[in-house]
């Protein structure tokens, strides 16, 4: 497939695996990148010397680009940053924070920046100040989102901007990809859908929870504070809610909801721990390696733009 993004990280498919915290590692990101894709160790909740032990690891198992994800919220961001910039992956995507000002030293290191921005206005920014691409997630997507859909976002970013952009939220198959990029984007970003993947390192029990799951099982957390979080009703979710609706101080809520995504994604907690996924449940039939789920999701991807021009007479 030939797309702006193939182009510009040489990979074979438009597609990225996300960078989901606690889960994302080494292993996951270099068994998508030698499917074609591109995979991506997330840093989130991790300190350095991690993220420099992974970026050697992906680099040992592959030769293939890849990519790691930052959260700029966190403490030891500057640290993090820092060893990538020494370690080198191909590319980095940057959120929960202004990636700006790490432009220019990420540039020198010779690492493309491709930050997650969650509306127009800060697309156009960050493309402005030297971006090398942009994610835009919907809020169909697990984990922390915003509040617009991602066809909003694509019918909103996408025309505003000329890099390339990659499009995540709600994307689980072959029909979502083509979608997006019909609507115009150089790729799209799955994360709920690698959860399953074998060379996941995500707790069984998060991937029994996942393929139990129906389209109508998540919920979104947090709406109330501004910092909605998607993801599995289950105990952990209705006490949250329920301490929302009654008027709990956001101090008792982060009390609450601290430590609860390492809970079920490591220990394996599924009832008391934060199970974060997207909308797109039903796609997630079995766990199988990720080339299967890479080659299906383009065989289907295929398939589908190559019948479309049959839809115009």
């Amino acid at each position: 497939m030939d797309t702006k993004l193939t182009k510009l990280l040489n990979i074979t498919y438009p597609l990225f695996q996300g960078g989901m915290a606690w889960i994302s590692d080494a292993r996951l990101a270099a068994a998508v990148s030698i499917a074609g894709g591109a995979g991506i160790i997330a840093a989130g909740g991790r300190d350095a010397n991690y993220v420099r032990e992974q970026i050697r690891l992906a680099k040992q198992l592959t030769n293939k680009p890849f990519g790691v994800n930052v959260q700029l919220m966190a403490d030891n961001k500057d640290e993090i940053i820092e060893v990538i910039c020494e370690e080198k992956p191909t590319f980095v995507t940057l959120g929960a924070g202004n990636p700006i000002p790490y432009f220019e030293k990420f540039s020198k290191a010779g690492i493309l920046k491709i930050p997650v921005v969650p509306n127009a206005k800060l697309a156009k920014r960050v493309e402005d100040s030297g971006a090398d691409a942009l994610v835009i997630e919907g809020m169909e997507a697990g984990g922390h989102i915003g509040v617009l859909t991602t066809m909003a976002l694509m019918t909103q970013v996408i025309p505003l901007v000329t890099i390339p952009v990659i499009v995540g939220g709600g994307i689980a198959d072959g029909r979502g990809m083509a979608a997006a990029l019909v609507m115009g984007a150089a790729g799209v970003q799955l994360g709920t859908r690698f959860l399953v993947a074998e060379e996941c390192g995500v707790h069984p029990h998060v991937k029994a929870a996942l393929l139990a799951a129906g389209d109508t099982d998540t919920v979104v957390t947090g709406l109330v504070g501004g910092h909605g979080v998607r993801c599995l009703k289950n105990t952990f979710s209705e006490k949250y809610l329920v301490m929302e609706r009654i008027g709990v101080s956001q101090g008792e809520l982060d009390k609450l909801a601290t430590g609860t995504n390492r809970l079920a994604a490591i220990e394996g907690d599924v009832v008391n721990g934060a199970v974060l996924a997207g909308q797109s449940l039903l796609p997630l039939k079995q766990v199988e390696p990720a080339n299967v789920i890479v080659e299906r999701i383009i065989s289907e991807v295929k398939q589908i733009l190559l019948d479309a021009p049959g839809m115009v007479k």
